[in-house]
C-alpha cells in the first residue's frame, strides 16, 4: 500500500539521524505503524506538534524504503488538553499505550484495539473521571477484547461459586479455598472487578480512590503482563 489516509493514536517515538524522528501509530483502520517524519525537529517544521506521544490524529502517509513509511502531514483529531495538562493523567496514558505497542502486531488492521485505545484516552481526558483506575480497566477490557477475560463469578479452577479468596493471572481468575493460589483476593477488590468488568465502569471512574483500587490495579498489570508475555515498565502499581 504506497499511501495511507487515517485516524492514529501516537504510541512513542525515537530521534533518527540530525533533524528526524520515526513515531509509531496505532491506527484506526491499518494497525501499528511505523513511519519517519522528516525534518520534525527542525523548529520550522509544521507537523512536529501533532507527533507527540499520546496525540489522536489524523495522518497521511506514503511509503517509503524497508518498513518505515513517511508521514506527510498530521493534524489534531482532538487535542486532548485536560489529559496533557495533568501528570497523573499523562502517567496513565504512557501505561496504556505502552501495552498497545506491545501487542505483537504490525500493519494489521484492528479497529476494535483503535476503540478501546482511543476510548481511554479520552475518558483520562474528561475531568469527572480520575485516572488512577482508567489503565486497569483498560487493561481488562483488551483482555476481554482478546477472549482472555478473567473468570470472575465462580472458581476458575473447580467452578465453585465462592467465596472467591484468591487471583491467578497464570489460570485466568479468582479461586475459591480449596483451589487457592497466586495472589490474596480482598472482598473489595472482588467487588471492584466485578463493577469495572460488569457494565458499571463509568460510576467506577468518578469515585476517588475506590475500595480495593489498588489491589486491582495490581491484579490488571500482572494480568496483561501474562498475556504479552513481558513486564510492564510505566506506572506499575505495588502493594505496601
Amino acid at each position: 500500500m504506497n499511501e495511507i489516509r487515517d485516524e492514529a493514536v501516537v504510541l512513542r517515538s525515537y530521534r533518527s539521524g540530525e533533524a528526524d524522528r520515526v513515531v509509531v501509530f496505532w491506527s484506526k483502520d491499518h494497525g501499528k505503524i511505523r513511519a519517519i517524519a522528516k525534518g520534525v525537529r527542525k523548529p520550522t517544521s509544521k507537523i512536529g506538534g501533532g507527533l507527540t506521544p499520546l496525540a489522536h490524529v489524523e495522518v497521511y502517509l506514503v511509503k517509503g524504503r524497508g518498513d518505515l513509511h513517511i508521514v506527510r502531514q498530521a493534524s489534531h483529531v482532538q487535542r486532548l488538553e485536560t489529559l496533557h495538562a495533568d501528570y497523573d493523567r499523562i502517567t496513565a496514558g504512557m501505561a496504556i499505550v505502552e501495552v498497545v505497542d506491545a501487542i505483537p502486531l504490525d500493519d494489521v488492521a484492528d479497529s476494535g484495539i483503535f476503540a478501546l485505545l482511543s476510548r481511554a484516552l479520552h475518558t483520562l481526558d474528561t475531568p469527572d473521571f480520575h485516572p488512577t483506575l482508567v489503565p486497569p480497566s483498560f487493561f481488562f477490557k483488551l483482555l476481554a477484547y482478546d477472549g482472555s477475560e478473567p473468570q470472575i463469578d465462580e472458581c476458575v479452577s473447580c467452578g465453585s461459586p465462592g467465596p472467591l479468596v484468591s487471583f491467578d493471572a497464570e489460570v485466568g481468575g479468582a479461586l475459591c479455598p480449596s483451589c487457592r493460589r497466586g495472589r490474596s483476593l480482598s472482598a473489595d477488590a472482588l467487588h471492584l472487578l466485578r463493577r469495572i468488568l460488569g457494565g458499571d465502569l463509568a460510576a467506577v471512574l468518578r469515585e476517588d480512590n475506590p475500595p480495593g483500587g489498588t489491589e486491582v490495579a495490581l491484579l490488571a498489570s500482572e494480568a496483561v503482563e501474562r498475556h504479552l508475555g513481558r513486564r510492564l515498565k510505566v506506572g506499575r502499581p505495588s502493594l505496601s
